[in-house]
């Protein structure tokens, strides 16, 4: 935003031919109308000047095809290592990822468990530390993950370790991101908002959430709770904090 000239300059772009009859967000606009507008803005462009129409191969409405791609080519930030010239990593913000603690989860020793949580996205793995003889362990312990602009679910696995042996599964789910960001982006800087519900993640028969998952600007952050219960295993749940942080 700030190369090319802040909010001004980019909505001379983006807004260079704003119909009459089409209002500009007021700031008590609800969450519907913002949508709404900013779908309009950048994910149909109409009121881009048609020589700059930004064209896809394959015709998509997805919101991620709108804010992940297009908009965040445009507005992409960049990080480059000095140590090598044609090493370049793109990312579009942080996910901290808050695993708070598991329940009733799988007997996999003797009489009980060792487990530890892993997190990954694309090539990025993080995990927590590895809570002894718990079924029932309270890690509060925070991960972060880099997110580049075309991301996918957070993979999440639990692990009971083992010493002398391979590290027996304890279950699976996804983090489907996408609520969260996505809302996160068409509110903007969350610092100017007061505390309110912005977006909502809904329980369904193919993820692993236990109940909807809302998001919310809590003190000028984006955040979300999530309860998942572990799928491929006999028991099992886990309670996370995710906050969205953007480049």
């Amino acid at each position: 935003m700030i190369e090319v000239g802040g909010n001004s300059a980019a909505n001379a772009i983006y807004e260079a031919y704003v119909p009459e009859n089409v209002s500009k967000l007021r700031p008590d606009a609800n969450h519907g109308e913002r949508m709404k507008f900013i779908r309009s803005k950048y994910e149909l462009q109409e009121f881009l000047k048609p020589s700059l129409k930004i064209t896809s191969g394959k015709p998509s409405i997805s919101v991620q095809s709108s804010f992940s791609r297009r908009i965040l080519d445009n507005f992409r930030v960049t990080s480059t290592s000095r140590d090598s010239e044609k090493a370049m990593v793109e990312f579009i913000g942080m996910l901290k990822v808050r695993v708070k603690n598991g329940t009733n989860l799988a007997v996999r020793d003797m009489m009980s468990s060792d487990p530890y949580v892993i997190l990954t996205l694309g090539k990025q793995t993080v995990q927590t530390t590895v809570a002894s003889s718990n079924l029932n362990p309270v890690w509060n312990e925070e991960l972060r993950l880099s997110v580049p602009p075309n991301f996918g679910p957070v993979k999440l696995e639990v692990f009971d370790y083992d010493t002398f042996s391979a590290d027996d599964i304890m279950g699976e789910a996804e983090l489907d991101i996408q609520p969260l960001i996505t809302s996160a982006m068409a509110y903007g800087n969350p610092e100017m908002f007061g505390n309110m519900q912005i977006g909502k993640w809904l329980k369904s028969h193919d993820n692993a959430l236990i109940d909807d998952s809302t998001i919310n600007i809590v003190d000028g952050k984006v955040k979300q709770e999530v309860s998942l219960k572990l799928q491929n295993v006999e028991s099992g749940e886990l309670q996370l904090d995710l906050e969205w942080i953007a480049s």
